[in-house]
């Protein structure tokens, strides 16, 4: 307990009696004589703690004069009053405090020691017994007053009132008390994976949330991509809530997702002083985790939130609220850290590894996550440890996202457009066109610039590579780099690395026996690198050509090209920006170009759209509309799409010349229009349903905006129809 002055007189009968405490008040006059030697009195300045959470002293207090603040896990439930009382629980049954209450005003106190009641009811045994029985018949009352609240919550919210319900766990049947926490319905671990949530049929909840309905319950562990999703950003959290123990005035922001890592912008920071602030904030992550502190799920009003995240100085938050369509916000808390609820989080810090790094990076700092499993699930209070591999590939990712994002970043904080509330609000002003033209001209700027770049190299350049993870808009900014190219005089000729693949028999298969068209060993690519430097050496060639129908490869069936002097080749797949593909020529003769969006705006200092999401929403846009796929073909494609851009595009980014970010700050405002209804085709009983439902989600928060104003060569036109270029 914390030290607090007290004095030696104890307080009078008169003082008691006139406290208004309702047990006090009943006592007669003697009786109050005889109980008041056994008091103490206590007298507590504003701030004074008066008693902790979760200690374990056996004291009741007496309110005679003055008020506290009372606070559960930093959430305040209200005040404590001249007249009231507390801590009897402690004082009669040896309960731990459930709350801390602090002094708000000068108090005077009587208090009641476990040792004074001892001798009380020694030398006043009857007195005793009937001062107990009034505690126990007010903490009765206080009991039938929640009761009576909680059963009228129930009445207005028309929650079931059944007391067990039908579940469903793994395709076992059994029965279940309303209320049980998902957690005690799933193992730890699920074929040694960690269990980050549970899927509630397909929806994905904290494991901390409970049963209300007849359901099926099924285990979501860190191997599906949405369990990956849950546990970083519940490590991501509670490095904010590290800081905050660290600092209080710092101010981190989680930044653009870097590979393996994610950047963390912050304020309140010297640049000499990042290293020893990993450092520090490893360190705490680590006790958090050992801890195994909660992380806790809470609906506040609209008008509660917007006034917290405000005093906070949130404003990107408190300008999202502005907009929010329904009566109350989820949000989950770290600590003393809030942040808007955007879907599950680990139940709490225990459940992280301790196996993550926290690292200075160019002005601000890295996360670089890991993935646990049973062995390295359970924090031990070891040494962070990642991969070196990891390490390093966030690193160079990290410094060419950081490098394109810093011009967007800049034109945006112009137009006072830094997260998605702030997006919102200019869209309700009227500034949609101005957006879209000023988000359109910095792509064409960009490309422009690009174009700029390989012609100042000269002659020297003789092969322009472009790749780029799927659905980046690759083809239509290849259409668009060639404009400028022609722009500055150069006329470039294009080949397919797709015209290139092996035959069907001899592509390599994957771990689950299908074939493995995005594998670098699934090209020719000592026909491709013959056929190049021919073509560089002034020669006509035949190029080859791959019929997708009969999986046959045609070595010399494609079109007869040769280079000209004003004309550069251009060379687009997968595997572009691999310098294994073209090793057999100078490094110089090779320019590559990686493209993909990058830059999102966040929700809040959390929460960012991320852009695989992004890409996600752009397939399933586009393959509705022109391949006939619906939704949720393309969401249970996605994990092998992601697989191999991880293992064929990724890891060789950081060898590109230049980076393209494809992303259009509106874009997602615009898919909406679409993406809306096909992901509401996706039955609930589907696979698909758990990402679906998220998605629809991430776009209920964007401003719907119609593709009136999209220009014909936008990239966003590629996926949403209408381009002026011929696909």
């Amino acid at each position: 307990m914390s030290i607090r002055p007290r004095t030696s007189v104890a307080p009078s009968s008169t003082e008691l009696g006139a406290s208004g405490n309702p047990i006090l008040r009943e006592l007669s006059s003697l009786d109050r004589e005889l109980f008041a030697p056994f008091l103490d009195q206590l007298a507590a300045v504003p701030g004074t703690v008066i008693v902790t959470e979760g200690e374990r002293d056996r004291a009741m207090y007496f309110v005679l004069q003055g008020s506290a603040r009372i606070a559960r896990r930093g959430l305040e439930l209200g005040e404590v009053g001249r007249g009231e009382h507390f801590g009897e629980l402690a004082l009669i049954a040896d309960r731990p405090r459930a709350a801390t209450i602090t002094a708000t005003t000068p108090m005077e106190l009587a208090v009641l020691t476990l040792e004074r009641y001892d001798d009380f009811a020694r030398e006043q045994p009857a007195l005793a017994l009937r001062v107990v029985r009034a505690l126990v018949g007010g903490v009765a009352n206080r009991l039938v007053e929640m009761t009576d609240s909680v059963g009228l919550l129930l009445h207005e919210r028309s929650l079931p009132r059944r007391t067990s319900l039908g579940v469903t766990v793994d395709g076992s049947p059994r029965r279940a008390p309303t209320g049980t926490a998902l957690e005690t319905l799933l193992p730890r671990f699920e074929q040694g994976r960690l269990v980050v949530a549970a899927l509630v049929d397909k929806k994905a909840l904290s494991l901390m949330s409970p049963l209300s309905s007849d359901c099926t319950v099924e285990a979501l562990t860190v191997d599906h991509w949405e369990g990956q999703r849950i546990y970083r950003h519940s490590q991501a959290l509670v490095l904010m809530e590290a800081a905050r123990r660290v600092d209080p005035r710092l101010r981190l922001c989680m930044g653009h997702s870097v590979g393996f890592a994610q950047r963390v912008m912050l304020e309140g920071c010297a640049p000499e002083g990042l290293g020893a602030l990993a450092a520090e904030l490893e360190r705490r992550m680590c006790e958090l985790i050992a801890e195994d502190a909660p992380l806790r799920e809470e609906w506040w009003t609209v008008d509660e939130a917007r006034a917290h995240f405000a005093t906070a100085g949130w404003a990107d938050v408190a300008k999202l609220l502005d907009l929010w369509r329904e009566p109350a916000v989820p949000l989950v808390a770290c600590g003393e850290v809030y942040v808007l609820s955007f879907g599950a989080m680990l139940p709490s810090t225990g459940k992280l590894s301790p196996e993550f790094r926290v690292l200075a990076d160019e002005g601000a700092l890295l996360m670089v996550y890991s993935t646990p499993s049973e062995e390295t699930g359970a924090a031990d209070g070891s040494v962070p440890s990642v991969p070196a591999s990891h390490v390093q590939h966030a690193r160079d990712v990290s410094h060419q996202a950081s490098t394109m994002t810093r011009d967007q970043d800049r034109w945006l904080e112009t137009l006072d457009i830094t997260s998605i509330g702030a997006f919102n609000h200019a869209c309700i002003r009227g500034d949609v066109s101005q957006l879209i033209r000023v988000s359109e001209g910095f792509q064409e700027k960009r490309i422009g610039r690009i174009a700029d770049d390989i012609y100042s190299r000269g002659r020297g350049v003789k092969v322009v590579c472009i790749a780029g993870p799927s659905s980046s808009g690759k083809t239509t900014f290849i259409k668009r780099l060639k404009v400028q190219l022609q722009v500055n005089g150069i006329n470039p000729v294009g080949v397919s690395l797709d015209d290139y693949y092996v035959d069907r028999d001899e592509t390599p298969r994957d771990e689950k026996g299908d074939f493995d068209y995005e594998a670098f060993e699934a090209l020719r690519v000592g026909l491709l690198q013959q056929h190049i430097s021919r073509l560089l050496a002034g020669e006509t060639v035949r190029t080859a050509h791959y019929d997708f129908a009969s999986g046959a490869s045609h070595p010399d069936g494609g079109q007869a090209i040769a280079l000209g002097e004003h004309d550069i080749l251009m060379l687009e797949g997968i595997h572009g920006i691999n310098p294994t593909l073209l090793s057999s020529l100078p490094e110089s003769s090779v320019y590559r170009v990686f493209a993909c969006p990058l830059a999102q705006l966040p929700f809040d200092r959390l929460t960012r759209v991320h852009a695989s999401d992004v890409r996600l929403l752009r397939r399933i846009v586009r393959d509705r509309h022109t391949r006939g796929a619906t939704a949720a073909m393309n969401i249970l494609r996605w994990p092998s799409v992601r697989a191999g851009e991880r293992k064929h595009i990724f890891p060789y980014q950081h060898h590109a010349d230049a980076v393209f970010d494809s992303s259009l700050i509106y874009e997602l405002s615009v898919l909406k229009v679409f993406a809306e209804r096909y992901l509401l085709e996706v039955p609930q009983s589907d696979l698909a349903y758990t990402t679906a439902f998220r998605l629809l989600g991430l776009l209920d928060r964007f401003v719907t905006i119609y593709p009136d104003h999209v220009p014909p060569t936008s990239i966003l036109r590629e996926f949403i129809g209408g381009s002026g270029f011929e696909y």
